[in-house]
């Protein structure tokens, strides 16, 4: 890990120390702070699109494999981008039921559409918290959360919610007849060099959409800064601009954060810059903040919870230190 001695040498020889490393707040250096957080496997920093700090605390590595839990809702809302535009998918307003091949319920639920899943808003009971558990030990991902009680209507309010990001991964399968690791590797994996690990399947072979997703921090922060980029990756456009833009535009609040919800995307902001972010369970982390052009990608122990008040608090604290 890079330290003040090796800022001091750096100096001496006349070479400009990483901006990561000159950015403080409180007059805490961002390497140093990062290294206060037990929880912390990996930060990555790129800015002008230059990687200008990678360091492990932690975990199996800046290039193996991590478990960036619920950032997989981000991955999931570019694969569904990707999915429109290439025409395997209508459009945000095409509804999911038919997509689910469950037939039709005579309810709301034949309301819900692909935008209402990307931003939250499917207005079914929540498949997340404490309900969790019986989600994943049921036989049935799709009809458990599906069949949640309707408690608001679709397009309403923002309800967390990861069994909706299953419909909506399940829907985009079906639709590309493709199974989700597949598009994920080829849509997004092999554009950019990433790799994509098989993660977590539901019993009827469908991989969970919105969590669990295995990509390296490194692969990360490359995502991030494709779409820092408007979607390109050195000469080829990967995700539309338009579609960025779009995730990008506030649909709901967060009733936990206050932060708003575009597709996909926590809205915020941190130092006085706008943030978007993706945010797992335990400290997982891809944030991006155009007008710094600067993207972070922080995974962390995934076992252990990481709340507003708690350890995401110090992430944040965190991010702000480096955009400082």
């Amino acid at each position: 890990m890079p330290t003040r001695r090796h800022v001091l040498t750096l100096a001496a020889a006349g070479v400009a120390a990483p901006a990561i490393l000159r950015a403080q707040s409180d007059g805490v250096p961002a390497a140093d702070r990062a290294a206060e957080l037990d929880q912390l496997h990996a930060l990555i920093v790129r800015r002008d699109g230059e990687e200008v700090l990678a360091e492990r605390y932690g975990g199996r590595g800046l290039d193996a494999v991590a478990n960036v839990k619920s950032v997989s809702k981000t991955l999931l809302a570019l694969l569904t981008g990707v999915a429109i535009d290439r025409g395997v998918l209508e459009g945000v307003n095409q509804p999911v039921v038919p997509l689910l091949e469950r037939g039709a319920f005579g309810d709301a639920r034949d309301d819900i559409t692909v935008g209402d899943l990307l931003s939250m808003r499917a207005g079914l009971e929540s498949v997340s918290g404490g309900s969790y558990g019986e989600w994943v030990s049921s036989g049935d991902w799709v009809g458990f959360a599906l069949e949640r009680d309707l408690v608001a209507d679709p397009g309403g309010r923002f309800i967390y919610s990861t069994g909706g990001w299953h419909l909506l991964g399940v829907a985009l399968s079906n639709a590309a007849d493709r199974s989700l690791l597949s598009l994920a590797r080829d849509w997004l994996g092999a554009p950019l060099g990433v790799d994509f690990a098989p993660w977590v399947a539901d019993p009827q072979g469908n991989y969970l959409g919105g969590n669990d997703m295995g990509i390296s921090p490194r692969g990360l922060s490359r995502i991030g800064q494709m779409v820092l980029d408007g979607g390109r990756w050195n000469d080829t456009q990967v995700v539309a601009e338009s579609w960025i833009a779009r995730s990008w535009e506030p649909n709901a609040r967060s009733p936990f954060s206050g932060d708003s919800y575009g597709y996909g995307w926590f809205l915020t902001q941190l130092s006085g810059t706008p943030v978007r972010y993706g945010r797992g369970y335990g400290g997982q982390v891809l944030a991006v903040a155009p007008e710094a052009a600067t993207v972070i990608a922080i995974t962390s122990d995934p076992t252990q919870p990481a709340r507003s008040g708690g350890y995401f608090g110090d992430l944040k604290g965190l991010m702000e230190t480096v955009l400082a």
